[in-house]
């Protein structure tokens, strides 16, 4: 059975001749909230007055399973179906971009526990279906954002 975790919304912009990426990570909708939270499932008595998440985006550039750089979005309270706006820039000689993928993670800000990922997507060319395809629109489209909604995986 496939978890619904909620989907995040984000365009790809990519500049050949400066070598930069930009993620603009728009928004997220119906994210998930969290089993400790008591929102999903039954509600437990030590967690029922858990508000919801607050989540962050989190942009992993990846390349050969390692990861290069990273960048984050604000935290926003409370909320299943945060906005954000943000531009998320990485620096991506051109002839590099055909190696890198971008791993995108939806992670609730805990200021107790650790954060914890709700979800998360891939593009770049190794990525598969929407993933894949949101890149390859991305280069044929130099300089344009393009944007697309993506559904959140959990982690594997």
């Amino acid at each position: 059975e496939k978890a619904d975790l909620g989907e995040v919304n984000f365009s790809l912009c990519y500049l050949p001749t400066a070598g930069r990426l930009t993620v603009t990570v728009i928004r997220a909708s119906n994210l998930r909230a969290m089993d400790l939270t008591g929102y999903s499932g039954g509600l437990t008595i030590a967690h029922h007055c858990s508000p919801p998440p607050d989540p962050y985006v989190k942009a992993s550039l990846m390349a050969e399973g390692r990861r290069l750089k990273k960048r984050k979005t604000s935290i926003k309270k409370n909320t299943l179906n945060p906005s954000y706006n943000e531009a998320l820039v990485f620096d991506v000689p051109h002839e590099s971009v055909h190696h890198v993928s971008l791993t995108i993670a939806v992670v609730d800000y805990d200021c107790i526990g650790h954060n914890e990922v709700i979800g998360l997507c891939r593009v770049g060319s190794d990525a598969d279906g929407p993933g894949r395809d949101h890149w390859a629109q991305m280069l044929a489209n130099p300089r344009k954002p393009i944007e697309h909604w993506h559904t959140l995986v959990e982690v594997r």
